[in-house]
């Protein structure tokens, strides 16, 4: 009689990824992970249970005030787990980690190891993974599958007065032409439809590789990709803006009539101290001049309140070109007093109070923009991505808006169909100030 032989297995932990932050995170993470399924690691990301053996990688935000609080904040959660025994190790990345090394380590002390922004192949070697350089460019989407962010250089080397992001993410790095292309073609066999551009500064591409902004070229070749159905631009600079990127929109009906150009302020001195290398004038002209070349494309916007040294009138400048401007979308914070930035050698001398209110006014202006520019597309037809169905809704975007921070369209379940993914001709029936609800005609 033979006796059966059981094997002893020993799985490794799993490891549990926690996204802080933009964009620029979640493409890290999602290549972490790639790098830790390839290495037949078991990884997640943002598990709603943990497990005692668990290990858990915070992809930490450095940004302003409240992104580095609410990345301290969900350290001090994962360590106190820790200590309590409901996870095994804490690990600690990404940007906060990158620019407060020492003052993490001195303040919390029980967390394993932190590491920086660059520091991919150390933090594999600690969760006992090898670096695999047949895995660049393999991802494991923390998105739905139709859409992926696509990081297309690192850094930057642009001087704002306001900005950390060089301190975090060092001097701009761009990724070749032949690596993307082979990047983009991994995620269109794996069913994504639409990418989304990204970069600290989407126009400086290609300067430190060929000596020239590529990013037209590159447009071209990603256009080509066959099943990628949908490109969006997020993050271009204003100064030095390359306008061939235009003809590029025009030509190609896979570029998305849609611009995301952070200009943060438009008083003369208030660009002047924020070092932003563009004038009122030349940004007025480069707004109207992007508009004249797309016709119908959708610029989105980012706003400072509050920055040192900003008066009411400087104030009133902004509300005024908001109203005249007339931005498709648009964001407005409050200014963050950033240790080590250019900015943080002025006195903070804008009360909080008065930030706040005069992002509220702002973005009141751009809710009634925003409805506007909403009932003007009532009775139109636009093709439509579906996204997820919520409640009683399929919802989605159109090429004029990029999930998480634009509009959506809402098309009811009862009398549509549709699947995740998917692309729709969506008839607009009704506009509320940041939604579109319609029918699918066909």
């Amino acid at each position: 009689m033979q006796t059966k032989k059981t094997r002893l297995v020993t799985e490794k932990p799993r490891v549990n990824v926690i996204t802080l932050g933009c964009s620029k995170n979640v493409y890290d993470s999602e290549i972490l992970m790639g790098q830790l399924k390839g290495n037949q690691i078991n990884v997640v990301h943002e598990a709603d249970k943990v497990g005692k053996d668990d290990i858990i990688v915070i992809n930490t935000c450095g940004f302003i005030d409240n992104a580095k609080q609410e990345s301290i904040d969900t350290i001090l959660q994962y360590s106190g787990l820790k200590e309590q025994g409901k996870v095994g190790k804490v690990f600690v990345t990404g940007c906060l980690s990158e620019r407060y090394k020492p003052e993490l380590e001195a303040e919390i002390t029980n967390v394993d190891a932190y590491f920086g922004t660059n520091d991919l192949k150390n933090i594999l070697a600690s969760l006992g993974a090898d670096y695999k350089y047949e895995l660049i460019g393999e991802r494991l989407l923390t998105t739905p599958s139709h859409f992926a962010y696509f990081k297309i250089a690192e850094g930057c080397n642009r001087p704002c007065s306001f900005c950390a992001i060089p301190l975090m993410r060092g001097k701009h790095v761009s990724k070749s032409i032949e690596d993307l292309i082979q990047e983009a073609k991994g995620l269109a066999r794996n069913g994504t439809k639409e990418l989304i551009l990204i970069a600290q500064d989407l126009t400086y591409y290609g300067l430190d590789l060929y000596g020239k902004r590529n990013l037209d070229e590159l447009l071209r070749r990603i256009s080509d990709v066959e099943g990628i159905e949908w490109i969006r631009l997020q993050y271009a600079y204003p100064s030095g803006f390359p306008m061939e990127i235009l003809d590029v929109m025009n030509e190609r009906e896979n570029i998305c009539k849609y611009l995301d150009m952070p200009l943060q302020h438009i008083s003369d001195k208030m660009l002047k101290s924020m070092r932003r290398g563009i004038t009122k004038e030349k940004t007025v002209d480069l707004v109207n001049a992007i508009r004249d070349r797309v016709p119908g494309l959708s610029l989105r916007t980012t706003l400072i309140c509050g920055y040192p040294g900003e008066t009411e009138a400087d104030f009133d400048e902004m509300k005024e070109w908001v109203e005249e401007t007339r931005f498709d979308r648009l964001g407005c914070f409050t200014y963050s007093h950033e240790e080590k930035t250019h900015a943080h050698s002025l006195v903070d001398d804008v009360p909080q109070e008065i930030k706040e209110r005069r992002v509220e006014e702002i973005m009141d202006i751009q809710q009634g923009i925003s409805l506007e520019k909403n009932i003007d597309k009532v009775g139109k037809t636009f093709k439509v991505i579906i996204d997820k169905k919520e409640g009683d809704y399929f919802v989605g975007r159109t090429e004029f808006d990029s999930p998480e921070v634009d509009n959506e369209v809402l098309l009811h379940a009862s009398a549509n169909y549709a699947t995740t993914g998917s692309f729709v001709q969506a008839k607009i029936e009704r506009a509320e100030d940041f939604d579109l609800y319609g029918q699918i005609v066909k």
